[in-house]
C-alpha cells in the first residue's frame, strides 16, 4: 500500500516541529483512509493546552479539506478535550494554523486555505505554544483561588503569589 509519502514525510515533520517547541506530541498513523474511525494526523499538548490537528501540504495551490474531514477534527477534539486546529504547510513556509471556524467555506460546504491567507492570517507554531502559557496562566489564577476557598492559603497568600 503506498499511501502519500509527501504527506507522511509532512506530518513526520510537524510532529518534529512541534516536539521541539517543547509539547508532548504524536502522529496518529491510522489516521485518514486507513481506518473507519476518524482521527486526526497529530496530537500535541503541553499540559496548558491540547491540540488535536489535521495536517495538509501543497506545493503552493490553495488547500481544500472536505466538510467531513473538519466535522471528524471537531467532534474528535471535543471529545478528547483538545481544541480543534488545521496545520497547513506550503512549499518553502512555515507550518500556520487555523481553528476550523476561521477557514473560508466553499459554495459547496468544504473548506479552503490560500498561500497567501496562511502567510497572513495563521498561528505559528509559536501562537501555539504562547496559547497554552496563557492558558497556563489562567488555570494558576483559578488553583490559587481555589487554595484560597480551601483554606489552604490566606487572601494575602494569594495576592502575593498573583503579583
Amino acid at each position: 500500500m503506498p499511501g502519500n509519502p509527501k504527506g507522511d514525510r509532512r506530518e513526520r515533520e510537524l510532529v518534529n516541529r512541534l516536539d521541539e517547541a517543547g509539547f508532548a506530541v504524536m502522529r496518529a498513523p491510522a489516521s485518514g483512509s486507513s481506518t473507519d474511525r476518524e482521527l486526526p494526523d497529530v496530537l500535541a499538548g503541553d499540559a496548558d493546552v491540547f491540540y488535536a490537528v489535521e495536517a495538509k501540504s501543497s506545493s503552493g495551490k490553495p488547500i481544500y479539506l472536505t466538510g467531513e474531514e473538519v466535522e471528524a477534527l471537531i467532534y474528535f477534539a471535543r471529545n478528547f478535550g483538545a481544541s480543534p486546529k488545521v496545520g497547513v504547510r506550503f512549499d518553502r513556509e512555515d507550518w500556520y494554523f487555523f481553528h476550523p471556524s476561521d477557514l473560508h467555506t466553499t459554495d459547496g460546504g468544504n473548506y479552503r486555505v490560500k498561500k497567501e491567507t496562511a502567510i497572513e492570517d495563521g498561528q505559528t507554531i509559536e501562537d501555539l505554544k504562547a496559547a497554552g502559557e496563557e492558558a497556563g496562566s489562567d488555570r494558576s489564577v483559578a488553583e490559587v483561588l481555589n487554595a484560597v476557598e480551601q483554606g489552604v492559603l490566606s487572601a494575602d497568600e494569594a495576592a502575593e503569589m498573583l503579583e
